[in-house]
Formats: structure tokens, sequence, C-alpha cells
């Protein structure tokens, strides 16, 4: 990690390391919107924007392993380790069980990663992010590290989830929240965290999600790897899922970097945006 990137914008352009990237960006400096917490989120995509593909025969998409790489992940860490609470979904870990997904639920779990266990404890805050998951069924298990770690589980959900469900899910120290009726909605759902304690939240959670924070009008911060590859394939997966965007989610761009030296010097573009408010 020690070879360095270049920031394009702002102005001028100049060398700075990659790792501490995001750190410097200061994720908790941002301040919180009024009454609900604040949201990020972070993908990485190839030049034909898809961030997941299917493999020959199959139907359902997995994480695109082609432009997947040790440069990006770390700056995923670095954007996790500020985050208070984490946002998964209901399909991640039911795939998790099955052993079909990568490891998001642990930060720093690997040595490399080990500055940012410190400055996370120089924070004074919890060891790990508390954790969110986002599921109208309620059809997963709750991996049992995290029912022995005693790290807190929130679940948000629907009106018409099953009682029996919820009762299984708070019989294992989960707090189930009720964040809408037909469908789940980012605003009640940031409005709950924030009541909660929860200021900073990180959506590491997939397309659907991902279109419902944009919906609901919660999206403060979007992290953007574009990888230098073009992948092609169906089914089409990008970095949102769902109906159209009436109006759109509008965003400006607040800061870009080139990394020349990942995926064997094909090179990646970092890029995060800030969400223009209609408030």
């Amino acid at each position: 990690m020690t070879a360095k990137v270049i920031r394009l914008f702002p102005t001028p352009a100049q060398e700075t390391p990659l790792q501490g990237l995001y750190l410097r960006q200061g994720i908790r400096n941002q301040p919180p919107p009024k009454d609900r917490a604040y949201v990020y989120a972070n993908f990485i995509a190839s030049l034909d924007g898809r961030i997941a593909v299917a493999a020959p025969g199959e139907d359902a998409v997995r994480l695109a392993e082609a432009v997947t790489n040790q440069r990006d992940w770390r700056l995923f860490q670095e954007l996790a380790v500020q985050a208070d609470l984490l946002i998964t979904s209901g399909r991640y870990l039911r795939e998790y069980a099955a052993g079909a997904r990568q490891e998001i639920l642990q930060v720093y779990d690997d040595p490399d990663f080990e500055d940012l266990k410190e400055w996370r404890l120089a924070q004074d805050l919890p060891a790990q992010p508390a954790l969110a998951v986002i599921s109208r069924s309620l059809n997963f298990q709750v991996p049992s590290s995290l029912v022995e770690a005693e790290r807190p589980l929130l679940v948000f959900t629907t009106q018409d989830a099953d009682p029996q469900r919820i009762r299984a899910l708070e019989k294992q120290s989960t707090q189930v929240i009720i964040a809408g009726e037909g469908s789940i909605s980012g605003a009640l759902l940031t409005k709950a965290a924030y009541e909660l304690g929860y200021r900073w939240i990180y959506s590491t959670a997939g397309p659907k999600v991902h279109h419902l924070l944009l919906s609901g009008g919660v999206l403060d911060r979007l992290h953007l790897t574009f990888a230098s590859r073009i992948l092609g394939g169906r089914p089409f997966a990008s970095i949102v899922e769902g109906p159209l965007l009436q109006p759109p989610a509008d965003f400006v761009l607040q800061s870009l970097y080139l990394d020349p030296h990942a995926l064997d010097g094909l090179g990646q573009l970092y890029a995060a945006y800030g969400r223009v408010s209609r408030d």
C-alpha cells in the first residue's frame, strides 16, 4: 500500500499516500443532517458499470472478482471504521452463512489493518460498529459470531413482517424496528438510528438497498471506485436497482484520485460525491 495515488480534484494535482486517504477525508467531521443519521455508501464498478456478474450458466450474480483488489479494499475498510452502524441485508447474511460472500461484517480483520483498529480506539469508539440488517422477509439466521460477541444488531423491517420471526430474532438479543408499511423507508430507518444514538451510517449493502436510500433522500455521500476493465455479461448489475428515481438524485463531485498502481498497472479512479440537498 506504499505506492501513492494522484489527486486530480480538487486541483492542483498532487501525490498523496493511499493509506489513510479516506480517513483524511473525515466522514465523522461531516455535520449530520437534522434529526437523522448521516449516510454514506461505496461501490467498485467496471468501466461498463458492473458491480456484479453471473458465472457462465448461472443466473445469480456475484461480486465482480475481476475488478476487486486489495487497494480498493483498504479504502472500503477506512470507510467502515468511521461508522457507528454498518448496513447490510438479509440476502447477504443468507449467502454469508453459505460461505458465498466476502467478509464485510468484521472491520480490520486483517493484520494489515491494525492501524485502523488503533484509529477507532483512539476516537473512543466501540471496537466494531453496530450492524443493521434490512429485510422484509426476515428469512435469515444471525451469525453465531455476532451473538457470541454481543455486538449490537438492529433489524429494520415492515409492519407486515412475520411476528414469529420477529420474536425469534428478539430472543437472539436483536432489536427489531418497524420502518415502513409495504416497504422499508430510508427516512424512518435513519431517524430511528439517530434516536438510538447512531450518527454515521455506512451502507455496505447492494443496489436494492442503495435505491431505498436514494429514493428516501437520505444518502449523503457516495464513494465510487472505477476499475479500468470492461466486463460485459448478463444480467446487468449496477450500483442501483429499482424504479425510476423521480426526481433524480443529484450529486456533485467532491474529490477524485487516480491510482495508477491498481490492477497490475491498469489503474483505477476513486471518486467521492456529495448529495445536493433539495431541502
